[in-house]
């Protein structure tokens, strides 16, 4: 009996009972995770749509911020990590020892402290470091963490122009020889240097571009910068005036340091007469801060590559005070004069200033044009800008020649006291 029943048992245990449709059920809610795994997919998909959607509404692309959508960041654990990762001490690394080498060791300076002979980190790679970088090291062993960029005056980098200038050679009316010789100087080294090699001359250094006020020097400038992909950095010469002794110096020296590391740069001193001034003796003994600032310049003038990457402009409405040595050829190898322009060149300018005004048809720009003699760019634009004054005072929607005629009279004859071409005419 006690047999049977055992033979009954491996009868059952070898052909086990089928599943039914609970048994099947209950398999496949193993797989899925729990039986709350549905709930949590369809509400990651939820979250997932409605941050798109959001993203979308603000216009925001998450290349664009380079973060994670804020429901995915960890704050205690970024507040963990600043916590034990200790500031770096900023060095310099003065000399590289065995270089391109596995034994490669950089010897820094750390300012007030020590020189030590260090290795790098694991984070850094040895193909970012050179001789003379300015590079962040830990606290303990003084090893090089990362590489830091040169240190610029704040104030230097805020020179630089950033928007491409809007203003092309089209907007400077009447310069057609100024931009020809411009553009030998600028444009020719920087888009075909070839030229030059096979002649085996070097370009220009430097244009000083001299004239009465409002006849378009620093407008030229911009054109130049529109036209080369080149990077502008503006400098006023006042910007350069500073209060303690030494600053103005280094101010130049940080702008043309800031100009190298550019892959082609136009430097514009605009108003140079502010710091180029000719030298003289006080009487009192002392030392001039301008004057200092002026030999710094004429220094870096010296120190660059015609050839290179740097173009320096400067232009100024008084050159008869500037200092012989700055003028010397070799600093500033071209003089451009801006004239006052001639009847076609008005005319031109006329055009130029009346192209997004809203004028009556057949207006004789030419008549305007003999009406303004001795006149620069700059009176005609004020002269353009009256004559809409005058429209709008009549409550007209376009501007006639009447206007016109009016702004002449205002303009020309009554600002006469007030124009500065005579008194440049008296000076140089």
């Amino acid at each position: 009996m006690a047999d049977d029943d055992h033979d009954m048992a491996d009868n059952s245990n070898k052909n086990p009972p089928p599943l039914d449709e609970d048994d099947i059920a209950l398999f496949k809610t193993y797989s899925s995770g729990g039986p709350y795994s549905s709930i949590i997919s369809t509400t990651e998909k939820e979250l997932k749509e409605s941050s798109k959607k959001i993203n979308e509404l603000r216009g925001i692309k998450e290349s664009d911020t380079g973060l994670a959508p804020p429901s995915q960041w960890d704050l205690k654990a970024d507040e963990v990590m600043l916590t034990t990762e200790k500031p770096l001490l900023v060095a310099r690394c003065t000399k590289i020892i065995n270089p391109n080498t596995e034994d490669a060791q950089y010897m820094i300076n750390v300012k007030q402290v020590a020189k030590y002979v260090v290795g790098l980190d694991d984070k850094c790679s040895p193909t970012d470091i050179e001789e003379g970088m300015r590079v962040g090291v830990d606290r303990v062993k003084h090893q090089i963490n990362l590489p830091l960029p040169p240190r610029i005056d704040p104030t230097v980098t805020m020179m630089t122009v950033e928007e491409k200038p809007d203003v092309t050679y089209n907007d400077v009316g009447g310069c057609k020889d100024q931009i020809e010789r411009m553009r030998e100087v600028v444009e020719l080294p920087m888009l075909h240097p070839e030229k030059f090699v096979k002649l085996g001359i070097d370009p220009p250094k430097g244009i000083l571009c001299y004239g009465p006020p409002g006849t378009g020097k620093t407008l030229l400038a911009r054109a130049v910068a529109n036209r080369t992909d080149a990077c502008f950095i503006r400098v006023i010469g006042s910007e350069l005036v500073q209060k303690y002794i030494g600053e103005g110096a280094r101010m130049v020296r940080e702008i043309f340091q800031l100009a190298r590391s550019k892959k082609a740069c136009i430097l514009f001193f605009d108003e140079v007469d502010a710091i180029g001034g000719a030298r003289f003796d006080d009487g009192a003994g002392g030392d001039n801060e301008v004057q200092r600032t002026m030999l710094e310049l004429i220094n870096q003038l010296d120190g660059f590559d015609p050839r290179g990457n740097i173009k320096v402009l400067m232009a100024t409405n008084r050159p008869d005070t500037l200092d012989p040595a700055l003028l010397r050829p070799g600093r500033l190898d071209r003089k451009v004069e801006f004239g006052l322009p001639d009847l076609e060149s008005r005319t031109q300018i006329f055009k130029i200033h009346t192209r997004s005004m809203n004028v009556e048809r057949g207006i004789r720009f030419e008549l305007l044009a003999r009406l303004t003699p001795n006149s620069t760019g700059a009176d005609i634009r004020t002269v353009c800008t009256e004559a809409g004054m005058y429209a709008i005072r009549a409550r007209r929607k376009t501007i006639t020649e009447k206007d016109f005629l009016n702004a002449v009279e205002k303009v020309i004859k009554g600002y006469k006291k007030f124009s500065a071409t005579a008194k440049y005419m008296a000076y140089n």
